[in-house]
């Protein structure tokens, strides 16, 4: 006798708007993508290949507040257009959240830098949308060095280990008293999101039965 098919996982999808979020190399573009495909959501995409101060940034370190102020504009201006979008639109995913910003800010720019960027943040960050779930993937910087590296886009080649080191570090202390949305916390360090279809499964079953507060999942990989 076969077993019954699975409920697909856009029968429990409580959450209209989910953010993924975490350090470069950690696989957030991935699950977000993975999500919006399983729920039939729309998807909202950080397109850092836009930016045109970004390679400059990470082979010279030049040109960080432009970096940064070019990121925060396409963020503004993606998450208006989902606030005017049709209310009966499906859910979306988005690969980022503008709520953690400044954490890049404050890492790359010096005080009189974070000073003219703080003032933009605070005109441009009004009125945006919150997440309905905030997901965090984590991992060690060792690991997400590993990844960048095997995924090969040629302008992260020059992320250094320091400033990685620096990011995850910020992260954790941004998502340690972050308390605007539900939260869940993942060590994405083992599980395979991109191409492990039980390590996603089950990722889905835990999420969509959060409606609350912080959780953490430290998953179990399927090998």
């Amino acid at each position: 006798m076969t077993d019954p098919p699975r409920e697909p996982p856009e029968a429990t999808a409580p959450h209209r708007f989910i953010a993924v979020e975490g350090s470069i190399g950690v696989g957030k573009t991935t699950l977000a993508r993975r999500l919006a495909e399983a729920f039939g959501y729309a998807l909202l995409l950080e397109r850092a290949e836009e930016n045109p101060f970004l390679e400059g940034f990470y082979r010279e370190g030049r040109g960080a507040l432009k970096t940064q102020l070019f990121f925060l504009f396409q963020r503004a201006e993606q998450l208006a257009e989902l606030r005017q979008g049709d209310i009966f639109a499906p859910g979306r995913v988005a690969d980022f959240l503008i709520h953690k910003d400044p954490l890049f800010a404050r890492v790359t720019l010096d005080d009189d830098e974070f000073r003219l960027y703080w003032r933009v943040w605070e005109q441009l960050a009004v009125d945006v949308p919150r997440p309905d779930l905030v997901i965090f993937l984590q991992a060690p910087t060792e690991v997400l060095l590993e990844r960048i590296r095997r995924r090969g886009v040629p302008m992260e080649a020059a992320i250094s280990p320091a400033y990685l080191e620096a990011l995850n570090e910020a992260y954790t202390r941004f998502f340690l008293d972050y308390d605007e949305a539900p939260l869940l916390i993942v060590n994405a360090a083992e599980i395979d999101l991109a191409r492990g279809e039980a390590d996603f499964r089950q990722l889905v079953a835990y999420l969509s039965e959060i409606r609350s507060g912080r959780h953490y999942y430290n998953p179990i990989p399927n090998r």
